[in-house]
């Protein structure tokens, strides 16, 4: 069943018109999260060769590379995980108890605060990503990609899910403990591979951030959902990104 795992991992974190014929059991979505760490790494080799392309077009501006570059990640995951930051962000601005922000979290609509976390965090995003020299950027896309996906599934292994159903919730109540340190083991070596021992700085930094905003999410609402997973990948891709500029 590891194709069928890997094709749910595929579907649910890019666009790709992924049909899956088999049967899918619940607990295929945790065992999906295995892969996340290697969705990642496809979704960084693209940007990463993007932004290797666009180097070959002197002609072009370097912000208007960076803005196409910030596009096309966008492009490649359906901007899920943008939704998700807006709507967290909208449900916990604010002392409000734990069902309101779940209620407010489930509206369609998105409110003020959605929108400046969404444009806030899509600005850090481009001033980072501009901010590279082009024989950097393909490592620093690399490693957000991979990382962030790797955040995915700690947040999911982290708490138990916070509403009564939803589409998250076979993969938090899923998840397994092999999940989380096989993707983190990959993602390590990773980050060891693309800046040796810096990485391995950058990778606990990171992990460290990460830890800190699941406690903030489960202080809130007891748990986590869909759009706090997306949240929390949005929040890992800008962490990364900016512990690779200090770096």
């Amino acid at each position: 069943r590891a194709m069928i795992r890997f094709l749910i991992a595929l579907q649910f974190l890019t666009i790709f018109p992924i049909k899956i014929k088999c049967g899918i059991k619940e607990k295929d979505f945790g065992a999906s999260l295995l892969y996340f760490p290697l969705i990642g790494l496809l979704i960084g080799l693209l940007l990463s060769l993007s932004a290797i392309l666009l180097s070959f077009l002197p002609f072009l501006p370097a912000l208007l590379k960076g803005t196409l570059i910030l596009l096309i990640s966008i492009i490649i995951t359906g901007g899920i995980h943008l939704d998700g930051l807006a709507d967290t962000c909208d449900g916990f601005y604010g002392n409000r108890p734990k069902e309101k922000i779940l209620e407010i979290m489930r509206d369609s609509h998105i409110g003020t605060m959605g929108v400046i976390g969404v444009v806030s965090l899509l600005l850090l995003k481009f001033s980072l990503i501009v901010s590279f020299p082009a024989g950097f950027l393909w490592k620093a896309l690399i490693m957000m990609s991979v990382f962030s996906r790797w955040s995915q599934v700690l947040a999911c292994f982290s708490a138990c899910y916070a509403r009564q159903e939803g589409k998250a919730e076979y993969f938090i109540r899923y998840a397994r403990k092999k999940d989380v340190f096989i993707g983190g083991i990959f993602t390590l070596g990773l980050f060891l591979l693309l800046m040796q021992l810096k990485g391995l700085i950058l990778f606990f930094l990171s992990m460290l951030s990460v830890l800190l905003s699941l406690h903030y999410i489960r202080k809130k609402i007891g748990g986590m959902t869909g759009d706090t997973i997306g949240a929390v990948s949005e929040f890992s891709e800008v962490i990364t990104l900016l512990l690779c500029a200090l770096y």
